[in-house]
């Protein structure tokens, strides 16, 4: 069932396998959200693609892009770079800067409510309401 919601994931909403992503290329244009977990049958991993499935219309519109590593054995730069442990959520901000770290799911709700507060997504709203 994961896999569908992968599937139906990635035509919503930017996503990618995390091993295969470099950084850079998202930096200044869009919000990396990184979900780690040591197999794609992680409870905590479905979960999460669940309550992202759910609701991603509000991240594509803070431009974040879903990357995803459920292989420790990889050794993707992000692991090494993030350090998680089991599951973990990571929010990275479109200046690279890491700006939350989750050992739990979060809600697409719980997500964009943290983004919101963000300098420059503040400022992404001020612009699009001096248009």
């Amino acid at each position: 069932m994961h896999k569908i919601l992968l599937a139906s994931l990635t035509t919503i909403l930017l996503h990618a396998p995390a091993s295969a992503e470099n950084l850079s290329e998202y930096l200044w244009i869009n919000r990396p959200l990184v979900v780690f977990a040591d197999t794609s049958n992680n409870p905590h991993f479905i979960r999460q693609m669940e309550l992202l499935a759910s609701d991603a219309k509000e991240l594509t519109n803070r431009d974040v892009v879903i990357l995803t590593d459920t292989d420790p054995a990889a050794n993707s730069a992000l692991r090494e770079k993030l350090r998680p442990r089991g599951f973990m959520l990571v929010l990275l901000g479109k200046d690279g800067q890491i700006k939350l770290r989750k050992p739990r799911p979060w809600t697409v709700r719980e997500i964009i409510h943290a983004i919101d507060k963000f300098p420059l997504r503040l400022d992404e709203l001020r612009q699009k309401r001096g248009r």
